[in-house]
């Protein structure tokens, strides 16, 4: 209690409030803040999950596939539009099948596809065929491209394994001496 005993208690004999522990910081009691450890811990662990993930193979061919895949759509769509698709309008009369369309209103007196659109609503088959004729081209060349990966898959499953090496001089002494002590016994 505090002097006198008169149960007046002095400012040491009061609960002191507790104090939250900073980084690295110890409780009054000398214990590490356990909280700060358990969060560092778990973030850790996190940490190294995710580095774990991000550096698998299967991850990385992933990202690498599709950065792939993206450059060679953009080959294609230039096959199709720029070389493939003026062949084709060519034998069909040098028409443009991407303004092939019919006004589905009476409002629409354009002869362009954009333009029809902002006049009001177009059947617009012309954009289909395009779309429908860059899929099966893009769809051949693919077919094409694991066509000779399955081709060279084969080629490689049906080559005889190497033979296996020469043994060694001290490989060969050693199953001479197997060989004599087998003899023996």
């Amino acid at each position: 209690m505090g002097e006198g005993g008169r149960g007046r208690r002095s400012r040491d004999d009061l609960p002191q409030p507790r104090r939250r522990s900073k980084v690295g910081a110890v409780s009054e009691s000398g214990e590490p803040a356990l909280r700060h450890q358990l969060m560092e811990a778990t973030v850790s662990k996190m940490l190294n999950e995710f580095r774990e993930f991000a550096v698998k193979g299967n991850v990385v061919d992933l990202a690498i596939g599709v950065i792939i895949g993206a450059a060679f759509g953009q080959i294609v769509t230039s096959v199709v539009s720029d070389l493939f698709m003026p062949l084709v309008g060519a034998v069909f009369g040098g028409l443009d099948f991407s303004n092939y369309f019919i006004p589905l209103s009476a409002n629409v007196t354009e002869n362009s596809l954009a333009a029809a659109r902002e006049q009001g609503a177009v059947f617009a088959y012309g954009h289909f065929l395009t779309v429908v004729i860059n899929f099966l081209i893009v769809a051949w060349i693919l077919f094409i491209v694991v066509k000779g990966i399955n081709r060279l898959r084969r080629k490689a499953a049906t080559e005889p394994p190497p033979a296996p090496p020469a043994p060694t001089r001290e490989e060969s002494l050693l199953m001479e001496i197997r060989d004599i002590l087998a003899q023996k016994a």
